[in-house]
């Protein structure tokens, strides 16, 4: 599919996109669960149906209503023998160590981008947990055979937070007087996202500074009922549409999550746009934008909408934690400094810095998603305000986390024309 957006005046309201990191979090939680979990305001992106598809494969029984999900589970009981966790990073990462949980071989795939991703750190970790488990060369697809034994345990919080999460889950379901102690943890954000959601289902964690997470006595997943809240990740685009392009509201946002991508308010903030937050909306107004500086080792997936803003900066802006962007659905680092140079953006990369040299005129281009749907997103939200329509190929990667952005940007007042 190929979409072009024309340069246009932002103005509006709109609904944030539901969460697809708590979403998939809370399908987790809700297979884990005995009885029927009801989630409401469900994220339908590629990444949550898959997360969905998995928690079938894993034994749950899901009834899709018109705005909410019955999900209703006895723990994990594989019906297969194989699971397939589609393009999802966080899916692979927060399901194997709960397939684990099984006694049954599985065997798990992916495709697209999660087949060139490495999958090594599972061999190094759940086998100390009795879990037999091997991988082609540390890519998929992954065998694994548990049944999971928590134990204590250190493993290296710089391999994924990801897979930090899972592990947290499935000692939730089953562990006793057992630590997990972790060190060099990057995205400390996604981790308390982690808890606060095992909290809302009955699970509780004591964490010491994000470096020991213990397990008292055994505890049980509770089904609830429990509401997705709007995506910081997503919503980042649109407030930065807003920033650089006009005004706008964007409702059914948290300003107390525990997203760590609510970090673009910061950004924003500093870069001169003009900020009024409720306590589930934000109004945003352009202002005299300037360069700024940023460290988003801990909010990786902000690096597309931060360089949409520094675009139209004038001047260098400063974005610490490159090195968290290679294991993405791109290279991001380096897609990012191609496509945004398409549109006559000049990025330098240097170590784990980027630096973004703004205010020089975007120009329409004819550009490329990588089939990544944070780069597709991002060049839409730049083509607000170059000098000529910018034609995105290969734009329906948005599908694998926000179907509806093309939507709410034309909502907004955006010039999109898609052609197939």
């Amino acid at each position: 599919m190929q979409v072009t957006v024309s340069p246009a005046t932002i103005a509006g309201t709109v609904t944030a996109n539901p969460s697809k990191s708590a979403m998939q979090r809370a399908v987790a939680a809700a297979l884990l669960a005995k009885g029927t979990t009801i989630i409401r305001n469900p994220g339908l992106s590629n990444d949550c149906l898959a997360a969905l598809e998995v928690a079938e494969n894993l034994g749950a029984k899901i009834k899709r209503e018109y705005d909410y999900f019955e999900i209703t589970s006895n723990g994990v009981a594989p019906f297969y023998d194989e699971i397939n966790c589609g393009e999802s990073g966080l899916g692979i990462r927060m399901f194997t160590p709960i397939a684990a949980l099984s006694s049954l071989p599985i065997t798990i795939e992916g495709h697209g981008s999660l087949t060139t991703r490495p999958m090594d750190f599972f061999e190094q970790v759940l086998p100390q947990l009795e879990v037999k488990c091997t991988t082609q060369g540390g890519k998929l697809p992954l065998h694994i055979q548990g049944p999971l034994q928590p134990k204590d345990i250190t493993i290296d919080g710089s391999l994924s937070s990801q897979f930090l999460t899972g592990l947290l889950m499935a000692y939730g379901a089953t562990a006793e007087n057992a630590t997990i102690t972790v060190t060099d943890l990057k995205s400390k954000p996604y981790i308390a996202l982690t808890l606060q959601l095992m909290a809302h289902f009955g699970v509780q964690v004591t964490e010491k500074n994000f470096e020991t997470f213990h397990f008292g006595s055994k505890q049980a997943y509770k089904a609830v009922d429990y509401t997705v809240e709007g995506d910081w990740s997503g919503a980042a685009f649109l407030l930065v549409a807003a920033a650089v392009a006009g005004k706008a509201e964007v409702q059914h946002l948290n300003v107390a999550s525990a997203q760590s991508d609510k970090a673009i308010l910061e950004a924003l903030e500093k870069a001169g746009a003009h900020l009024m937050s409720g306590v589930f909306t934000v109004n945003i107004e352009k202002g005299g934008l300037q360069p700024f500086e940023i460290d988003a080792t801990d909010c990786p997936d902000l690096f597309p909408p931060l360089v949409a803003l520094a675009a139209n900066c004038h001047g260098t802006t400063k974005i610490k934690g490159v090195s968290r962007l290679a294991h993405k659905e791109s290279d991001r680092g380096l897609t990012l400094q191609e496509e945004f140079g398409k549109m006559g953006i000049k990025i330098d990369l240097q170590g784990d810095l980027m630096l973004v040299h703004g205010g020089t005129g975007i120009k329409g281009a004819h550009v490329h998603s990588h089939n990544d749907h944070r780069i597709a997103m991002a060049c839409a939200v730049a083509a607000l305000t170059a000098d000529g329509p910018v034609t995105i190929d290969n734009a329906e990667a948005i599908n694998k986390s926000y179907p509806e952005f093309y939507d709410h940007l034309a909502l907004l007042g955006g010039k999109v024309a898609v052609s197939v």
